[in-house]
């Protein structure tokens, strides 16, 4: 990526109020179509790539598609389907990716129970699988994204050919001092008081702010980038139920870290059965990268790859580094699945 956006300079920790970016930099100029998907309870949005031919309408049926592997990205709290926009450029050529917009974000309306758990999440994707048809797929998660995924993965392991997490939200008994504005959100009516003190901060000084939290160097995002998310970011500053979403869900993140027994989220790492590829950044304000250790002591025979200068969105920041690791893991899997069939 080239130049830079106005001057980020520190943001202020007590007032970062959304971890992950409303946009990203683009897919390089790719041409992306969005589209709406009726579920019981919930309507999702779900953006492709310009090509992609699957045509699913929430009853199961699916168009003709291409021969390349079905993927599904699914983004953090406080994004969208748009942060996956560079990733599914890159790796276009090698599956048929999807990006859905979590219920109440992006261009996804609040789902009709107003549930916003970190396991709603995860039946709001295993719904969207089994209505598509589309599973096995190749589940890719940021995030709060990355907790839902994990649970998909060892909820459904029919579901799940390979999973790839980038800084997955999962529990940390010591999460770092610039996270903590970010989990008080889930404290009921901080997001709205959040909203209230800086309601006369322009789309421009909150993207800034967020930029400076999530990236590891928040000067390589494009102009065009820039721009991207601040027009994304006035646009939902104006829906009604911005700052609930954003509360609910930072609640339903929050609660999954208390969970125990099955439903805790390290034991259903320790249930995934899918080839697991895991992405941290050595500068994430948000997810530590001391985590990456237990994590990949978790899922079992995962591969960790560590961005020594990514923040928290490592496939926004490092989309061709992201990439690679990705298309090592797909190709691992088809040699794993060749070696299989050559021993039965």
């Amino acid at each position: 990526m080239s130049s830079s956006p106005p001057s980020t300079g520190s943001p202020d920790t007590a007032t970062s109020a959304l971890p992950v970016p409303p946009a990203g930099p683009g897919g390089r100029g790719a041409v992306e179509t969005v589209r709406t998907v009726t579920l019981s309870g919930l309507t999702l949005a779900v953006r492709t790539p310009d090509g992609h031919l699957a045509a699913v309408d929430g009853t199961g049926d699916a168009g003709a598609g291409p021969a390349r592997e079905p993927a599904l990205y699914v983004h953090g709290l406080g994004g969208s389907s748009q942060n996956w926009s560079a990733l599914m450029s890159l790796l276009a050529d090698r599956v048929d990716g999807e990006a859905i917009d979590l219920p109440g974000f992006g261009h996804s309306p609040p789902p009709e129970d107003g549930n916003y758990s970190v396991s709603a999440q995860a039946r709001a994707v295993i719904g969207y699988l089994d209505a598509a048809g589309r599973g096995p797929v190749h589940l890719i998660g940021n995030s709060m994204g990355g907790a839902a995924t994990t649970r998909v993965a060892a909820a459904r392991p029919d579901l799940v050919r390979t999973l790839t997490l980038i800084s997955p939200a999962l529990p940390e008994l010591r999460p770092q001092l610039t996270a903590v504005p970010t989990a008080l959100l889930a404290v009921p009516g901080v997001a709205g008081l959040f909203g209230r003190l800086t309601r006369d901060w322009t789309p421009e000084r909150r993207t800034r702010e967020v930029l400076a939290l999530c990236y590891g160097d928040p000067a390589r995002v494009t102009p065009e980038g820039f721009n991207s998310a601040v027009d994304e970011y006035a646009r939902r500053l104006q829906l009604p139920y911005f700052w609930d979403v954003m509360e609910r869900s930072a609640r339903g993140l929050v609660n999954s870290y208390t969970l125990g027994g099955q439903h805790n989220l390290w034991r259903q790492a320790e249930r995934v059965l899918a080839p697991t590829l895991l992405v941290y950044g050595g500068r994430d304000r948000l997810v530590s990268v001391r985590m990456a250790r237990r994590a990949a002591a978790a899922f079992r025979g995962s591969r960790l790859l560590t961005l020594p200068e990514a923040g928290h969105v490592a496939m926004m920041e490092y989309p061709e580094a992201v990439a690679r690791a990705v298309r090592d893991l797909l190709d691992s899997d088809v040699t794993d699945e060749i070696a299989d069939a050559g021993r039965s």
